[in-house]
């Protein structure tokens, strides 16, 4: 439109339309014709009653846009009437249109206030479905709010998170990016940048557009514009080189013939209104004769540009006048394009539902037929009162309105490829139906062709998946789709890819290495088929037989003034508690179970009480001895064979009492230690009660000591062969083993604890076997001159 400068000094000139036409809106107002002239010739639509019409150009301006409301709602009447009685006699019944969205709210904004119904082919502003601010609006188009929704699905569908946004700078972009942003933000996609611009811009302000697409590392740009806003802005890209980018397109342009000249923008994809056929509309706008050209400007320039002649004898120096040779049928224009009739079908079901409207309102259905009155004079807001209610097919397409005015939602999904002759074409896909069920309105039924013709999925993301056993840790101060992958701490896992937190693994499992799967803990005790295990097992074993090989050559040799001399029942007692010591470690081996809790403890305390009583009661028998040579001693009666065994007895007794009350107030149990190790479970014995453990050990101390304490004594009586210095050092490694047992039983983690209490019962068991029973048996198998009373009796 010619912009008018305003002086204030003359009356300002009418407004003017600039420019060329465009050719699609041509065919659609042409449709508009072919659809009134159906409407009255057809006999069971309007019967006897004409529909007449006017066409005004928009400009797709809004000052002419409400210059062309004024215009409908005063129709040819040069006098706008100001008395309080306003003529109505020229009003128009209804309005088709405008194209675009801003101009549509204009115009409604006008003839709404005189209830005149606008039905909308292409204006698809969700603002528009506000039915307080606009009434009178209806639209055969779906309202941006669904073709927003449906491309957030597209993008996700995708698996596209970092994408760029461009809109033009009107209520039709504003409004459907942002409903476009609301529906992303919804499905967790982030928006680089959001530009907006406008055809009236200068040119300065679309090239810095075009830059930050060029700068942006998002691959997909999402452009929600018009289609004027959008061929400016791929001209000025389309003038340097750029990286490549996967276009995603509302059906303002992505549906246009006329932008698939614009090849670097191959593989866009985008929703667009669903093909149709009109039967016999080709027919009508290619029947133009030369008499029909004449009569219309717009036809005449149309013609004019269309074959670079003039009609006029006053032709232009650079065209030639036109002969009558040129032949419309071969042309190839948007005006003759009738192979994908999207928008064309919404112009001819907008008529349609209006004059469904007025039929209703003044034709009555009796016996099949309709009875028209012609005479009746109805008011626009008659129409619009029943605009609301049809609902109706024609050409096997559905036309009724919501409660907002809105048609059911449905679009193609359109595709461009490279058809064989290497030119761009608009391919259909997959379509969104808004009335199907949720999750299942989006459908794809074709292979699809990304940009530079690429049959790989484009990636566009700021940051990458994170793998399953990582999760992801927002960027400071960028958006939720920009993170960093950190590995999930210790004892959690993440199954899933892109997961925010890591989940802890229940108490008895532990995540794999990959930290994606939670693997039952593997358990862990001292088995007999470890090596440890199998050590120590051997050296109990080889413990015992020691102990048996002892006895047997003792029994053999039981005669003998060297076992004679060193007590030879407590000896045998000794060596069956050795025996009973060595093998009460292997209770230590094997999974731990409830007997096995309890039988090893007490039966370690017991054993080694009678091992240590016998000891104790071999010193007492040495330290007796050696009183009873004095002269009038008399004090071996008092300690003879059975106080020995009732002294054994006793201190037996004692630490029998000792355990029977441990195991009945609080006895050993198995447990699974889940503490010491995170990454694996321990078996173990829990003591039940610590004191009774501490009481059982402390009571076999004290009586290590005691006897300790008396074999020192004895060690220096003058005996050839002194049993008590053999004692003395039994004691002192039994009491060494022991003293150090404490700590490292206390540091040891799992079934090291185990194995150093067993170490400890057979280090102390060999200490004593070695240290009082190895020099007998050297003597009795080796040096057999040695054992003699005679020998025994030296000094």
């Amino acid at each position: 439109m010619e912009m008018v400068t305003h002086k204030y000094i003359t009356k300002p000139e009418s407004l003017r339309c600039t420019g060329r036409i465009e050719l699609r809106e041509l065919q659609f107002s042409r449709a508009m014709i072919f659809a009134i002239e159906e409407i009255n010739n057809s006999s069971n639509l309007l019967p006897g009653i004409r529909l007449g019409y006017q066409i005004h150009d928009g400009c797709s301006s809004v000052p002419m846009a409400v210059k062309v409301a004024f215009q409908l709602t005063n129709s040819l009447d040069p006098v706008f009437y100001t008395g309080n009685n306003c003529s109505q006699s020229s009003m128009v019944m209804a309005v088709v249109g405008d194209s675009a969205s801003t101009p549509s709210i204009s115009i409604s904004r006008i003839i709404g206030s005189f209830n005149i119904p606008q039905v909308s082919h292409f204006a698809t502003c969700a603002c528009l479905s506000n039915k307080q601010q606009y009434p009178n609006f209806y639209r055969t188009i779906p309202s941006d709010h669904f073709q927003a929704d449906a491309l957030a699905k597209l993008v996700k569908q995708f698996g596209w998170t970092w994408i760029g946004a461009v809109r033009s700078d009107s209520d039709y972009g504003n409004n459907g990016m942002a409903s476009f942003l609301k529906a992303a933000y919804k499905e967790g996609i982030c928006v680089e940048y959001s530009e907006s611009f406008n055809r009236f811009h200068p040119l300065s302000r679309i090239q810095r557009v075009a830059d930050v697409i060029r700068r942006s590392t998002a691959v997909v740009v999402v452009a929600f514009a018009g289609l004027g806003e959008m061929r400016l802005l791929l001209e000025v890209m389309s003038r340097e080189p750029s990286p490549l980018r996967q276009w995603i397109g509302s059906e303002a342009w992505v549906t246009h013939p006329d932008m698939l000249k614009f090849t670097f923008c191959a593989g866009a994809i985008g929703f667009g209104i669903p093909r149709s056929v009109i039967p016999g509309l080709r027919d009508f706008l290619l029947d133009l004769s030369p008499t029909k050209v004449a009569s219309s400007p717009i036809l005449t320039e149309f013609w004019e540009d269309a074959f670079n002649c003039s009609l006029e004898k006053t032709a232009v120096r650079d065209k030639r006048l036109c002969n009558g040779s040129e032949d419309i049928q071969k042309l190839q224009s948007p005006y003759t394009d009738t192979s994908e009739l999207r928008i064309t079908n919404m112009v001819y079901k907008a008529v349609y539902a209006i004059a469904h409207a007025i039929h209703n309102a003044v034709c009555q259905e009796t016996n099949s037929t309709s009875q028209c009155d012609k005479l009746s004079r109805i008011e626009s807001k008659q129409v619009l009162t029943h605009l609301k209610k049809v609902n109706f097919f024609q050409n096997g397409y559905h036309v009724s309105f919501d409660a907002n005015g809105d048609p059911v939602a449905k679009y193609e999904l359109v595709n461009w490829q490279k058809s064989t002759s290497g030119s761009p074409e608009i391919v259909t896909v997959g379509y969104y139906d808004a009335s199907l069920p949720v999750g299942q309105e989006f459908h794809i039924n074709k292979n699809l062709t990304w940009m530079e013709g690429r049959t790989q999925i484009p990636v566009s993301m700021c940051s990458d998946s994170c793998p399953p056993g990582t999760h992801k840790v927002l960027q400071k101060g960028k958006p939720i789709c920009c993170y960093d992958c950190i590995p999930c701490p210790e004892g959690e896992i993440s199954n899933a890819t892109d997961s925010i937190d890591c989940t802890p693994c229940p108490k008895e499992f532990w995540p794999n290495a990959e930290r994606d799967t939670c693997s039952l803990k593997p358990i862990e005790f001292l088995s007999f088929s470890e090596v440890l295990g199998i050590i120590l097992a051997a050296f109990s074993v080889s413990g015992a037989c020691l102990a048996v090989i002892i006895t047997a050559v003792f029994l053999r040799h039981r005669t003998s003034p060297i076992v004679k001399a060193n007590n030879s029942e407590l000896s045998f007692l000794l060596l069956f508690s050795l025996t009973l010591c060595f093998l009460c470690s292997l209770t230590f081996i094997g999974a731990p179970s409830e007997w096995s809790c309890m039988l090893r403890h007490t039966a370690f305390g017991i054993t080694f009480v009678l091992c240590i009583s016998c000891v104790l009661g071999k010193t007492i028998v040495v330290l007796m001895a050696f009183k009873a040579t004095l002269p009038g001693s008399n004090i071996m009666k008092w300690f003879g064979p059975l106080q020995q065994r009732m002294t054994v007895v006793s201190f037996t007794f004692i630490q029998v009492l000792i355990c029977t009350i441990w195991l009945v107030v609080s006895p050993p149990f198995p447990m699974k230690n889940l503490t010491t190790y995170k990454d694996r479970i321990i078996l173990e014995c829990a003591l039940g009660s610590a004191l009774g453990f501490w009481a059982v050990l402390g009571y076999i101390g004290l009586l290590a000591v005691f006897c300790f304490v008396l074999a020192v004594l004895a060690r220096k009586l003058p005996d050839n062969f002194n049993e008590a210095k053999f004692i003395t050092f039994s004691m002192l490694i039994f009491c060494a083993v022991w003293i150090t047992f404490i700590p490292a039983y206390v540091s040891s983690p799992g079934k090291f604890t185990v194995a150093v209490e067993i170490f400890a019962i057979l280090a102390s068991s060999f200490g004593l076997i070695l240290c009082i029973f190895a020099p007998k048996c050297f003597i009795i198998i080796f040096t057999p001159e040695k054992n003699t009373k005679k020998h025994l009796m030296n000094k």
